[in-house]
């Protein structure tokens, strides 16, 4: 399941990285953009690389730029996998960071937000966060869920999906290949009271809304044209 392409193009870390600024949320440290008075909020569940990827914050800041207050939780503790470190190849770094973990935590920062008064959460998950994105599309936890290049998120996965739900796929991706998508899209299809959107993108690998190169214009372009239809989402569902 967790295969090379899962751990392609890795980031450059950067805990600086963003406009935002870093607080506590449901016990977790949290990467936090835009407004706090806002009533809508959107959660960005992070990849293996965790949630000092500038992509993923730069991201946040520009979802935040749209009215929403946006979090960015660090899921993995300040463990994020690290490709050079030989003694956790990804199948052992994954025993310890389990997509389950990761679905309980976001539910304490739901819960969270709730407390602050939020009236509706949004959630958007990559690889890895992709999984526990569909976990909470399951329940009323949040108003709207966005999987972009999920791993890990199976058939009966999309079967439970109660919340609105957009699967943004890449056309070059063993983790959720086109077809698997396909098949997503065809039971998404036969639940017509969950509204869905489901697009791969033509001539993109897994990874590729977070892990591209800023000197690179074409993937820039496909990134953003991912960013905007998962906005879309948020607007038309988190409101």
């Amino acid at each position: 399941m967790a295969g090379p392409q899962c751990c392609e193009n890795p980031p450059a870390l950067s805990s600086s990285s963003g406009h935002g600024s870093i607080l506590e949320l449901g016990g977790l440290k949290t990467y936090v953009s835009g407004s706090s008075n806002s009533k809508h909020a959107i959660l960005l569940i992070s990849d293996v690389y965790g949630y000092e990827a500038p992509n993923l914050r730069k991201l946040a800041d520009k979802v935040a730029a749209g009215g929403y207050y946006v979090m960015v939780p660090d899921f993995l503790y300040g463990d994020p996998y690290n490709p050079e470190n030989t003694e956790k190849p990804i199948l052992v770094w994954l025993q310890s960071h389990g997509t389950d973990k990761g679905f309980e935590d976001a539910k304490q920062v739901i819960a969270a937000l709730k407390n602050k008064g939020i009236s509706a959460i949004g959630a958007a998950g990559f690889c890895w966060g992709g999984k526990v994105v569909v976990e909470l599309a399951k329940s009323d936890n949040i108003q709207a869920a966005v999987l972009l290049h999920p791993s890990f998120v199976s058939v009966d996965d999309i079967k439970e999906v109660k919340a609105p739900i957009a699967i943004l796929g890449a056309e070059i991706d063993q983790l959720s290949p086109p077809e698997l998508v396909k098949q997503f899209e065809e039971i998404l299809a036969s639940k017509p009271e969950v509204d869905s959107f489901v697009k791969v993108y033509p001539g993109v690998s897994h990874g590729w809304t977070v892990r591209y190169s800023v000197e690179d214009k074409k993937a820039v372009q496909s990134a953003e044209e991912a960013h905007q239809d998962m906005l879309d989402w948020f607007t038309k569902h988190v409101k």
